[in-house]
């Protein structure tokens, strides 16, 4: 089933309340919304709660791929009470140029697994190797049904969304989606 812009808007808009700033309720007028008081934050929280409850699947999955690549597993603050909206981790691969390629790495692949919606997201500097069709066969095994964002759609900025790292209309679907982790690797 093809993912509509509409349908992906509809997830963020779920989760991140619309034209309300992410600041602290010292610095509101009285009376005015705070982000941490509506509908769409509690249901963010509810997912990191999902997150927390379902760790040991991405556990499993990370450490699966950590046999086989170098990998940084980003979701780890979720235990601190961390209110993220994916599981995320990069990949380092060496330095293709360097003469010791275990002491020289670089991120050079992140990727996502949504609490919000069945979504997943690569985001690669584009090296011509398998690791990114690696990547999405394991995310698709171990969490069937979860499809990848169109890039199509992931860049969409979502104007009227105030975030933490992202200032209200610079957020895109990608960075709502999957966190402000997507942002780590340039393609």
């Amino acid at each position: 089933m093809k993912t509509t812009l509409s349908e992906l808007l509809d997830v963020v808009y779920r989760f991140y309340p619309r034209g309300v700033h992410k600041i602290q309720r010292i610095y509101v007028p009285p009376g005015d919304p705070v982000w941490e008081d509506t509908e769409e934050h509690r249901r963010l929280v509810e997912a990191a709660n999902r997150g927390r409850a379902e760790y040991p699947t991405w556990e499993a999955m990370i450490h699966r791929m950590y046999e086989r690549y170098g990998l940084q597993n980003e979701s780890l603050n979720l235990f601190a009470g961390g209110v993220q909206p994916a599981y995320s981790a990069r990949i380092y691969r060496p330095r293709d140029f360097e003469p010791a390629p275990s002491l020289s790495t670089r991120a050079s692949l992140s990727f996502h697994v949504s609490l919000l919606g069945p979504y997943y997201g690569i985001h690669s500097r584009g090296e011509p190797d398998e690791i990114p069709a690696a990547v999405a066969e394991e995310i698709e095994a171990t969490y069937p049904g979860y499809q990848p964002i169109p890039p199509e759609f992931g860049d969409e900025v979502v104007p009227d969304v105030d975030m933490d790292g992202v200032l209200m209309g610079e957020a895109t679907i990608y960075v709502c989606l999957f966190s402000d982790v997507w942002t780590l690797v340039d393609p």
